[in-house]
């Protein structure tokens, strides 16, 4: 069965960093585009994206120079790496799958709970 799961959350301080792991199982992600989301007070929000064809990357600006997405195909992961956290970072996080970037979601993993403490 198809399925993302993603990992790697917690709790960090103001201006720390942390990095988000997203697996896929039974499908690969280069075949993909993956994007990754955030859910806080507000609106469920995208933060980045990241080809399956090419590897390009896009991003919000809010998270430009700071957010990093990579990919790691061996090992069937997309990665979010996120430096000098801020109080607005705190959220469940998503990845989801996309045909291409910013094309509409085609399947959500579960979310993973970061907060920044101040």
């Amino acid at each position: 069965q198809a399925q993302l799961v993603e990992s790697g959350g917690g709790v960090v301080q103001f201006g720390g960093s942390l990095r988000l792991s997203c697996t896929a199982s039974g499908f690969s992600l280069d075949d993909y585009a993956i994007g990754w989301f955030r859910q806080g007070p507000g609106a469920r929000e995208g933060l980045g994206c990241i080809n399956g064809t090419d590897g390009s990357t896009y991003y919000v600006d809010s998270v430009k120079g700071r957010f990093t997405i990579s990919r790691d195909s061996a090992k069937n992961t997309v990665y979010l790496q996120m430096n000098s956290l801020q109080a607005e970072d705190t959220g469940v996080y998503y990845c989801a799958t996309q045909w291409p970037c910013g094309s509409s979601v085609v399947s959500w993993g579960q979310g993973t709970q970061v907060t920044v403490s101040s």
